[in-house]
Order: structure tokens, then C-alpha cells, then sequence
């Protein structure tokens, strides 16, 4: 039997070139989408899935991300005083809500490395790897049904989405055999394919069930594409050794990472709270 995913793995050491200037000196996931920064919904997502302990993956002069999930004496002691009781227990929620850990990537050499970063926070078990810049909406929540289809197939589990043909090459694409309705063995991953080359349209998409025996394999493996470690050249040289699978997303992903995904992504969030969208809709109306 498969054993329970604990922790989750988030890189965060990358430089944010693609919505720079705003991320020149601020970090790329904690640019807020309504009232919450980006990394906190990834976080909550891997709660959600039962993972309680967060291995954050971050270069050595970034404080700010951890800073946001430790607890803040100073602004608790001023939101009581002022009888803010509601916006208190949120600021108390954040830094309950799981066991945090930092490691250090002292350069942004790939998400292989990245992962590889983390070997010794994740006790030898299998774990969840989160990508921020992928903000996801889905019931059950994305890591959650991978978790389940991990413990029912003892093995590495790829979330994936159907991508146009014309962006395959932004993405890690596998070639794969489905087993039933969204659910694939993967037989091959290609890292940003020619899409005259890509074996398929499924696209790997921000979110990994990992297990421990890739750590060797990451530790063997050259720089790929764009002179990186990267983490699906890893994981082909470990369907050697054990099979892997694939989970199609059902739900909606915006890549928050990107100028246009991440303003569509704080409307799509700030359209679904009840308390903002009213005026927010009629705000739009009046840009047509």
C-alpha cells in the first residue's frame, strides 16, 4: 500500500522575469490575487490534500515568503486591540494552517534541482511538489484526487491538461496510454517539444506526486533544455525503473506567473466572492 503524502514542495527561487518590473525586488508568489498572494492557495490546495508539512524552495535573500506563513506578534497584538476579531483569526489562520521548512537554491538551476533541493526535508517519503505560478480551482481539489489515485496505484502521479497545439512547447508533454476516463500510464515526457514533434497535447501542469527513489536519479541527471536540471528529464529516466501516471485536471488553471494569466486569475477569484462580485461586475460593464 502506498504510503500517505505529508509533505508538500514548493520552489519559489525563480526570478520572476516573466512580470518583471514587479518582481524586481518583490517575490513573484506573494503578489496578491484579491486579498490572498499567490503562494497561499497552493498551500492551502496541499492542506486540503492532507499534506501538513510545506518545504519551501527559495533563494537565500527571500525572508518575505516564509515571513508570510510565521506568526506576527506585533499585527496580532494591534488587529486585537482594535477589536478586529475576524480579520485577526485570518492573520492567525495562515501561519497554523502547516508545519513550514526552508531550503535554500542558491541559483535557479531548473525545477529538477530545485526538488533535488529538498531531499533531506522530506524524510524519505513520497511527496507532493506544488508550482505557485499554477493556481488552480477544482472540486475535489487537483492534489487531492492525485493523492487518491497515488494510493490506489503506488506510483508517481503527473497532473495534465490539454493544451493547444501551438503551446506545446512551453511544456513538459508526455505520450501515454489511458488506463480509464483521465487517467493515463505515461510512456514517454518530452520538455518543450516542437509541436511538429510533441507526442500528444497533454501538458504537465504544476502539480507532481513524487517518491523518493527520483532523488538518485535527479542526482544523475544533466542539464537539459535551457541549460537546466529538469525535473521531466528525471522522471523519464525513472519510468526505467518503476511506471508513472498521469491525472487529467478537472477544473480551471490560470498561470498567475504571466502578466495576462495572472490578471485573468484576480478576476476569475475576485468574480467568485459574493461580496466583491456585484460591483466588480458592474464595474466591467462599464468598460465595454
Amino acid at each position: 500500500m502506498a504510503a500517505h503524502v505529508r509533505s508538500v514542495v514548493i520552489p519559489a527561487a525563480g526570478l520572476g522575469t516573466r512580470i518583471l518590473p514587479a518582481t524586481k525586488a518583490f517575490p513573484k508568489e506573494l503578489l496578491p490575487l484579491v486579498d490572498r498572494p499567490i503562494i497561499q492557495y497552493g498551500v492551502e490546495e496541499a492542506v486540503a490534500a492532507g499534506c501538513r508539512r510545506v518545504v519551501l524552495v527559495t533563494s537565500p535573500d527571500n525572508t518575505m515568503t516564509a515571513a508570510h506563513f510565521a506568526p506576527n506578534p506585533a499585527l496580532e497584538a494591534v488587529l486585537e486591540k482594535r477589536g478586529k476579531s475576524e480579520t485577526l483569526a485570518l492573520v492567525r489562520s495562515v501561519s497554523a494552517m502547516a508545519e513550514l521548512t526552508t531550503v535554500h537554491q542558491a541559483q535557479p538551476l531548473g525545477l529538477g534541482h530545485a526538488v533535488l533541493m529538498a531531499a533531506p526535508a522530506v524524510r524519505g517519503e513520497p511527496f507532493a511538489v506544488v508550482l505557485p505560478d499554477d493556481v488552480i480551482d477544482a472540486e475535489p481539489p487537483a492534489l487531492r484526487s492525485m493523492c487518491d489515485l497515488f494510493a490506489e496505484l503506488d506510483g508517481p502521479v503527473l497532473l495534465v491538461e490539454r493544451v493547444p497545439r501551438d503551446a506545446v512547447n512551453r511544456y513538459g508533454i508526455i505520450d501515454a496510454s489511458p488506463l480509464r476516463q483521465g487517467v493515463y500510464r505515461v510512456r514517454d515526457l518530452v520538455e518543450k517539444p516542437d509541436p511538429a514533434d510533441a507526442p500528444s497535447d497533454l501538458a504537465i501542469v504544476g502539480r507532481y506526486i513524487l517518491t523518493p527513489d527520483l532523488f538518485p536519479v535527479l542526482e544523475q541527471t544533466g542539464a537539459g533544455a535551457g541549460g537546466e536540471i529538469q525535473l521531466t528529464d528525471g522522471l523519464r529516466d525513472l519510468m526505467a525503473q518503476r511506471p508513472i501516471y498521469a491525472c487529467e485536471l478537472s477544473g480551471v488553471r490560470h498561470d498567475a506567473g504571466s502578466r495576462l494569466g495572472f490578471l485573468q486569475a484576480s478576476l476569475y477569484f475576485a468574480l467568485k466572492r459574493p461580496d466583491l462580485a456585484p460591483a466588480l461586475r458592474a464595474y466591467l460593464r462599464t468598460l465595454d
